[in-house]
């Protein structure tokens, strides 16, 4: 079974979050879900940029990392939107990740924001809705697409569903769809599922 770090959104670890952990957890996977943000749900996507931006971005970075440092190598690094990068960035830096699941955001791989190359072997899976201004109307969507591209066909998996929700796997917010979200489950555990 696979041993998953899920890294909540924009708005903190809320109750949606946890019910995704425990969708995942339900597969028979270890699943943690750490709070970044000590406890605060910020209201909205932009009380969540505020409050980012006044913990500040490295330290954020930095309680992720201490997160990680006691843990086996081979995790699988998964997060929604916010989260999505947190998780990502690790995948591509932390030596020994299995996987990536990207929910609602992707970061290029080349170009001004990658953060460097993919590493070989490290399967990845990228979530979102086409209409999200988020995701598939920011270029997220098109880095999705670069990113499994170079992964290949067996090991990265782009997945786009009809809509324009952000945070639409969180069921504990308006922006959540039941429909979507049991797919995102679904197709996640059948790669879990491969990584036995």
């Amino acid at each position: 079974m696979a041993e998953i770090m899920l890294f909540h959104h924009i708005q903190g670890l809320t109750d949606g979050v946890r019910a995704l952990a425990d969708s995942l957890r339900s597969g028979g996977h270890t699943v943690h879900a750490p709070d970044l943000f000590d406890g605060e749900l910020p209201g909205t996507i932009e009380d969540g940029a505020a409050l980012t931006k006044r913990i500040g971005g490295d330290v954020l970075d930095q309680r992720a990392d201490a997160l990680v440092a006691d843990m086996p190598a081979d995790l699988v690094y998964a997060g929604i939107s916010w989260g999505a990068a947190i998780a990502q960035r690790l995948a591509q830096t932390r030596a020994g990740a299995r996987a990536a699941l990207l929910y609602e955001a992707c970061l290029p791989v080349t170009g001004e924001w990658a953060i460097g190359p993919w590493p070989d072997g490290v399967a990845v899976q990228v979530h979102g809705m086409e209409q999200d201004p988020f995701f598939g109307l920011e270029g997220d969507v098109d880095a999705a697409r670069e990113l499994v591209s170079i992964v290949g066909p067996e090991r990265g998996k782009l997945y786009v569903y009809p809509g324009d929700r952000h945070l639409f796997t969180d069921s504990s917010l308006p922006s959540y769809d039941a429909e979507a979200t049991a797919l995102v489950v679904s197709r996640s555990r059948e790669l879990l599922d491969r990584l036995g």
